[in-house]
């Protein structure tokens, strides 16, 4: 085989009980779980375990809550000696990825993800912004609309997740006015998504510089191994450049379908999801049906995996 990727989920990969198994079939979980408890003053552990979902699905709840899950997963096949090569991370995924690779500390990274959710939600009050999933239609195609729309109202392309699904975000008004105008341009289908705030648009840049105060707080180190940036879409190891790149990408869009391509530039064939859900192995294969996907998010797939790694290497 090639190179082995670790690959972390963003938001909207929550479920209640997720991460619950690992808590109670693992030490490594056990202690993760309590840490990040510690980290908040809160305990995400509840939450995880047992919701109400609407609490979890609130920004500040769930990024810390996936970065926990995202890190225990990985966590667990690190302590079996399965160690990637490179890692990305899909926007709050990013931090999972920098957490495995020795850039943050895992309590920094918690409470940093935390404020950040609470920033992006500052931003931009709820039932103000928006975002779609526009299926089916190029993604030159998308921008030259929105930037039609948004002399009117605010919107963009902000994650360019892979062919036929690009994601739009802005002001509500922006947002489904393009739409409307998308889906007369040929899209085959618009998904208003169910989130909080317009993420990765302009209209995050109020989060972006409160982000950048609080990563001036932490200890930020040179990467084990490269992550790329949903930024640029590039490899990256230095500690100061890493900082940089992750202020602008609270505003600036994922270019999900880039990571995956300089991964495979880098000479990748197996990727490793580590989280809840399956998002990204589903934005894998349609950008390259020859990569092999696995995932952990429970004792079950972190078996089928170490199986399958067994097999290859």
């Amino acid at each position: 085989m090639g190179k082995l990727a670790f690959v972390f989920p963003g938001q909207g990969a929550q479920t209640v009980g997720m991460g619950k198994e690992f808590y109670e079939g693992y030490d490594l979980g056990k202690k993760l779980f309590d840490e990040a408890d510690e980290a908040l003053g809160y305990s995400i552990r509840k939450l995880c375990f047992e919701g109400p979902a609407e609490e979890l699905t609130l920004t500040a709840n769930t990024q810390p809550a996936i970065l926990t899950v995202s890190v225990i997963a990985a966590s667990l096949l690190r302590e079996r000696g399965i160690m990637p090569e490179v890692a990305a991370g899909h926007s709050l995924g990013e931090y999972s990825a920098l957490v495995l690779a020795g850039v943050l500390d895992f309590q920094d990274a918690v409470r940093l993800v935390h404020k950040r959710g609470a920033f992006m939600q500052e931003a931009v009050p709820v039932g103000e912004g928006a975002m779609a999933a526009v299926l089916g239609l190029e993604r030159d195609k998308i921008v030259a609309v929105c930037e039609e729309i948004s002399r009117e109202s605010p919107v963009q392309a902000v994650n360019f997740n892979c062919p036929g699904q690009t994601v739009i975000a802005g002001a509500k008004a922006g947002v489904e006015k393009a739409t409307e105008a998308l889906s007369a341009a040929g899209a085959a289908k618009c998904v208003i998504l169910p989130v909080s705030a317009p993420f990765h648009s302009t209209l995050m840049a109020p989060a972006a510089r409160k982000l950048a105060a609080e990563l001036d707080k932490v200890e930020i180190h040179d990467a084990a191994f490269p992550v790329v940036s949903n930024y640029t879409g590039e490899l990256e190891s230095k500690a100061a450049e890493i900082k940089e790149n992750l202020v602008k990408q609270a505003d600036h869009p994922v270019k999900w379908e880039d990571c995956v391509a300089a991964m495979v530039a880098f000479g990748t064939t197996h990727f490793v999801e580590a989280g809840p859900g399956k998002t990204l192995c589903g934005f894998n294969k349609r950008i390259d049906r020859t990569l092999k996907n696995m995932n952990v998010e429970n004792p079950v797939s972190l078996e089928k995996t170490l199986d399958t790694l067994k097999e290859v290497r």
